[in-house]
């Protein structure tokens, strides 16, 4: 799964406000009416509803309107109320609900503004400004914990289905936290950060072929000394979250944790910066200790050094292969360069769909074209299940294939263009598009190649 924190700029999952908090906007408003807290979802013909893509613009009002409802009639029943939501309010509240609730409230009630552009006494978490706020916005901190409690319950319920018919789940989770979050504002010695709030450094990868200026990603990053100070309380809380709602952690941008790129905030591209390591032993020791078992998968794609290498395999951790790169120039992700410890995939999130890739007719993509149809031995058509058979039958432990690519669909359901700030995380299916042939393609292929679980 992306991760399932609530969305940011441009309705991305990778820049959430929280990174321990649900996304409202995955509820199932159906089972909140069925649950007794929406007495009319309202729902709109289905004709109005773009079957493929999610229309957040019309989505998030509507939605946003029916959970203020069920929140306020769930808490009109406070005297009834379940015992699971005093439980959840105990076991999160202290850790990380507390803050984001407020957070929340605060922020709708300053027009959606970043916390920096909040009064000064706010920005800088004054005792008698955050009691002030707490009090006057009271109902609004209560209906976001209530919003939450609806995550945890409809999540759970889910992960428990999951968990009889025998499948597992994979989160993701980012490495880097948004600035506008309620991760920084309520832990600012984290982070490096001015005495305004603002980051000093932000993070980034450097120049390099396919961008001559960098990428800068604007994220604030960690104060790892503080950190270390800190037993690392944060990212323990942090991971025990992931650990509660995913069977495997996926952690993004892995490299990070061996050393980190540190651009100056003050730069507007990412080529005046500096690595700086960072303690990724000292922390994987630590949880390692913390938890019976630490089940990651390190993302450990684009170019990486040999400290990244050492730091994954101390631990064991499988890194990740994307079949897809492999007929061009990165020949590290080709099939005879797979492992047994690494998790395959035909294609992730960031990539173009299989059918998408193979159906680029461009000069730089044809050799790239031959060298797929040579490797896999089909002739193109149906690409699609060329790749997949290629990723199934790898040496892999796992292999993994994004649904657009089981389905064959082109690249108008490709998830996001790493780059760009519009347009993305709005591919969504509908169940008639998933057959029995699919069914049966699927079981067929994954019987032949080995991977079907006695």
């Amino acid at each position: 799964m992306l991760p399932v924190g609530p969305t940011g700029y441009g309705d991305s999952p990778y820049q959430s406000p929280s990174t321990f908090a649900g996304n409202p906007l995955l509820l199932d408003i159906d089972q909140l009416a069925e649950d007794g807290w929406v007495p009319d979802p309202g729902f709109a013909p289905k004709s109005e509803v773009p079957p493929y893509e999610v229309d957040f613009g019309s989505v998030i009002p509507w939605k946003t309107e029916r959970l203020a409802e069920a929140a306020h009639r769930f808490l009109e029943n406070r005297t009834g109320l379940p015992d699971g939501f005093e439980r959840f309010v105990e076991a999160h509240g202290g850790v990380w609900l507390d803050e984001f609730a407020l957070f929340t409230a605060l922020k709708r009630h300053h027009g959606l503004r970043p916390w920096w552009e909040w009064p000064s006494d706010l920005v800088h978490r004054e005792h008698e400004a955050l009691a002030d706020a707490r009090s006057a916005l009271a109902d609004a901190i209560e209906r976001v914990r209530v919003e939450q409690y609806f995550f945890d319950q409809q999540f759970s319920a889910l992960r428990g289905l999951c968990r009889r018919l025998g499948i597992g789940l994979i989160g993701d989770v980012p490495i880097f936290v948004a600035h506008d979050s309620a991760d920084v504002w309520a832990n600012p010695d984290l982070f490096h950060l001015d005495q305004q709030g603002r980051p000093t450094v932000v993070a980034g990868v450097p120049p390099d072929y396919f961008s001559p200026t960098g990428q800068r990603w604007g994220n604030p990053l960690y104060d790892w000394q503080r950190h270390i100070d800190t037993r690392f309380v944060w990212w323990t809380a942090r991971m025990r979250r992931a650990l509660e709602l995913f069977d495997l952690v996926r952690v993004d941008h892995f490299r990070g944790f061996a050393a980190s790129y540190h651009i100056p905030a003050s730069e507007d591209t990412a080529i005046a910066g500096d690595w700086v390591p960072a303690p990724g032993a000292m922390l994987f020791d630590h949880l390692k200790n913390e938890f019976a078992e630490l089940p990651v998968i390190a993302e450990d794609l684009g170019v990486i050094t040999d400290d990244v290498v050492e730091l994954r395999d101390r631990y064991g951790f499988p890194g990740m292969k994307i079949l897809q790169f492999g007929f061009g120039t990165e020949s590290h992700h080709a099939l005879d360069q797979f492992r047994t410890n690494v998790v395959a995939y035909t294609g992730t999130h960031d990539n173009d769909t299989a059918v998408g890739w193979f159906e680029d007719r461009s000069a730089a993509r044809a050799p790239e074209r031959m060298a797929a149809m040579r490797v896999l031995d089909t002739d193109g058509q149906e690409f699609h299940w060329a790749l997949l058979e290629g990723v199934f039958a790898s040496i892999a432990d796992t292999a993994i294939a994004p649904l657009q690519d089981v389905l064959g669909l082109d690249r108008s359901a490709r998830m996001n263009l790493p780059g760009t700030t519009a347009g993305n995380w709005r591919w969504r299916f509908e169940w008639s598009q998933l057959t029995d042939e699919h069914s049966k393609r699927l079981l067929h292929l994954t019987r032949r190649t080995g991977r079907l679980a006695d």
